[in-house]
């Protein structure tokens, strides 16, 4: 993994609207390592359809009170999550069920999103906020209204598109577009596996990644820090179906009885801004969630084998080596990144 070298994303465009790069990473390296980055046929990267995915994702317009877009539960600074266990910034202004999670190299998904799973792809996916009643709550005809009454998104959509229309599925495309372009891969961690003058572990640190390897790289693995795959990590004993089964996980998509209590793995990559952490926010900080791993991992039926039952017992100076690893995995550079807001 020494070898691997991130070259970054080349800025495209003027300077009054720094456009997002679609071109693919520039060194071999990168590209034998992670391959090129995952476009549907369906939706191929366009730097017209990234730029009004931008512009959609910061639009309040598309929520039924005009006050809620995207980046309301996806701030870029907390690694495009939103820093609250549950929120209530929705239309509604009803708090939600479950945590917002981070949009972070989703592009290397191949499906399963949401913390259970439940769409199968980007486009699908940006769906279900836009419709749902607590989150931007509009239909989509009156989206699409206040769109086509505007010129700048008339104008944007024909550029965008050979059709030119201002439709849902080229709404649904745009947004996707975007979010797969939110790539991460400059922390002082990578920084470090490129050998990169001046950057080391230290000792602390060091360790904490031995023990990171030997404990939790089986589901967060590699270099997306997950393995894409839904697990019961002891968090609860029981998973009611209350509120539409939305904390049984994986269970309520697939009615698989082995997979009552799995969630999607998160990456951890920035990891130390995205707090608070699991599905529901429940751990407020790093510390809770190793704490979590160390000794307060419940049993259950499908609990994950890769967990030892009742934990894996962590000394102090572990969990301390653990989390000065983890705090490695922050990516600042991406955090700030121009081409992911708007001026």
């Amino acid at each position: 993994m020494r070898a691997f070298i991130f070259m970054g994303l080349l800025a495209l465009g003027c300077k009054a609207e720094p456009v997002i790069p679609y071109h693919q990473y520039a060194h071999p390296q990168v590209l034998r390592f992670m391959g090129p980055l995952p476009e549907p046929e369906t939706n191929r990267f366009k730097q017209e359809t990234i730029r009004l995915g931008k512009m959609l994702f910061y639009e309040t317009k598309l929520s039924t009170n005009n006050k809620v877009n995207c980046a309301t539960c996806h701030d870029q600074t907390k690694a495009f999550a939103d820093g609250v266990a549950l929120t209530d910034k929705g239309a509604s202004g009803k708090r939600l069920k479950r945590h917002s999670p981070t949009l972070i190299n989703l592009a290397f998904s191949p499906s399963g999103f949401f913390w259970d799973g439940g769409s199968t792809n980007l486009e699908s996916q940006a769906l279900g906020p836009l419709l749902e009643h607590d989150e931007m709550g509009q239909q989509m005809n009156v989206t699409l209204d206040k769109l086509r009454n505007e010129s700048k998104y008339r104008k944007a959509f024909a550029l965008a598109f050979a059709d030119k229309e201002v439709s849902v599925g080229n709404l649904l495309k745009a947004v996707a577009q975007f979010v797969r372009t939110l790539v991460s891969f400059n922390s002082r961690y990578d920084r470090f596996l490129r050998n990169e003058t001046g950057i080391a572990l230290t000792e602390a640190e060091a360790h904490g990644r031995n023990l990171f390897t030997a404990k939790c790289a089986p589901c967060h693995e590699g270099m997306l820090m997950t393995d894409m795959d839904f697990h019961n990590n002891g968090i609860d004993e029981k998973y009611p179906e209350a509120d539409m089964g939305i904390h049984t996980g994986r269970f309520r998509i697939t009615r698989k009885v082995e997979d009552i209590g799995k969630f999607k793995t998160p990456t951890l990559r920035n990891i130390a801004v995205s707090a608070p952490y699991m599905h529901d926010g429940r751990f407020a900080s790093l510390e809770a969630v190793i704490d979590h791993y160390s000794h307060e991992v419940k049993k259950s039926a499908t609990l994950d084998r890769k967990i030892p039952r009742g934990g894996f017992h962590f000394s102090a100076a572990e969990k301390a080596a653990i989390k000065s690893f983890l705090l490695t995995l922050t990516d600042d550079e991406f955090l700030k990144r121009r081409e992911y807001h708007v001026e």
